[in-house]
């Protein structure tokens, strides 16, 4: 995304390059280590300092959205990036990193932009969430739903999620929308209660949180700010790669976004009981599972 809400695509697409600032005001060239670890070891602190009011979690993000797209994107791979009115162009990164101090989006990288225009309404879902989500960079799991929109090809392909193929399709649907719900409908839930969805500058990263393992479906604090929490809906995925995949998740917040004193727990929910999940779950306490329940009212509004 070219600045907040697209705020500068349209003088990226007509200076031919994608960019980021983040407020960290020093060239980078000779700054960009080949692991993005070393790259926020070395830059939180300066973020932080010049952000005192941020999170750990804030300048984890800012930091790794930096690197991805000053170094960890590769000359001849495609960028999708939304022009603001529900539409993304579609460019090929042709060079490195450059510095371009006072102007907008000063950490660069040139872009060779094509004709081609590409409506949000013609990607998967799963596509679209990806695209959708703050600081998506770069996606990599849609590979043959791109090429074939960029051809405006159209083909029968499986439904994907962070690279796995979803063996229940009908739950993965159902379960999709209680995410979008969960998100929506958040203070009135059980977890709502004692948990915010994690935001930075009244926009909601909690959705969809980037990692380096995929995105997870959210993040959530405490509202005492003591602890992390990771829900994962099940999807339609195999019980042992969920499981797997919410561990691998908490593996990095705790890793990579959690305070000294804060710790990190999982949600795992579901539209049915799983036993299998149960006795993995059992060896790991700081998980809990859910089952939800979909009911309806009829209400009348008048007689025949």
């Amino acid at each position: 995304m070219l600045g907040q809400k697209s705020m500068y695509a349209e003088e990226c697409f007509a200076g031919n390059f994608i960019g980021t600032d983040f407020g960290i005001t020093q060239d980078l060239t000779n700054k960009l280590p080949d692991e993005w670890r070393a790259f926020n070891k070395e830059f939180i602190p300066v973020f932080l300092s010049a952000n005192p009011n941020k999170t750990k979690i804030g300048a984890g993000l800012a930091c790794g959205a930096l690197w991805t797209v000053s170094k960890g994107i590769q000359k001849g791979d495609v960028v999708l990036c939304p022009d603001g009115t529900g539409k993304y162009r579609v460019g090929e990164v042709n060079g490195n990193y450059y510095y371009k101090p006072g102007g907008n989006l000063f950490h660069r990288r040139p872009v060779t932009w094509s004709d081609v225009i590409i409506e949000r309404s013609d990607m998967s879902e799963g596509l679209q969430n990806s695209a959708g989500v703050p600081l998506t960079v770069v996606v990599t799991n849609y590979q043959d739903e791109i090429e074939n929109l960029i051809g405006n090809k159209k083909s029968n392909m499986p439904v994907i999620v962070g690279g796995e193929v979803i063996e229940d399709v009908s739950s993965f649907a159902l379960e999709k929308h209680l995410e979008d719900f969960l998100v929506e409908n958040w203070s009135q839930t059980e977890l709502g209660r004692d948990y915010d969805i994690y935001k930075e500058d009244g926009e909601p990263f909690g959705k969809q949180y980037p990692t380096d393992t995929g995105p997870l479906d959210i993040l959530a604090i405490s509202k005492d700010k003591k602890h992390l929490l990771v829900v994962e809906l099940k999807k339609g995925r195999a019980s042992d790669t969920v499981v797997g995949q919410i561990l691998r998740y908490m593996g990095f917040v705790q890793d990579e976004l959690a305070e000294a004193n804060q710790t990190v727990l999982g949600v795992i929910i579901a539209h049915e009981d799983d036993q299998k999940i149960r006795r993995a779950l059992s060896m790991t306490p700081n998980i809990i599972f859910y089952k939800f329940k979909v009911s309806f009212k009829l209400e009348k509004i008048r007689d025949k």
